[in-house]
């Protein structure tokens, strides 16, 4: 347990922003995986919004430090070609 009045905001704040972060993150896993059912359907438009929608989305998990720049562009790079391949 926290003995200082330091240590104790500390841990308050670390609970708030793990709440915070789990929320976060699985809306971004939400996000991926109607991007990923859109797709599985055929429905290139459909599959092409729901890209629209969950790349903004992708960046603010980049920009808050929850996911590194490069696993994000792993996975608008894997969607997008997926989606072109719908064609």
């Amino acid at each position: 347990m926290a003995n200082s009045a330091q240590a104790r905001k500390r841990a308050r704040q670390a609970v708030k922003r793990r709440t915070r972060n789990v929320a976060k993150r699985s809306e971004f896993r939400t996000i991926l995986k109607n991007t990923v059912y859109a797709i599985e359907a055929g429905d290139k438009e459909t599959a092409a919004s729901a890209y629209k929608i969950a790349v903004p989305v992708i960046d603010a998990m980049v920009s808050k430090g929850l996911i590194h720049k490069n696993k994000a562009a792993r996975h608008k790079s894997r969607l997008s070609s997926k989606i072109k391949a719908l064609g």
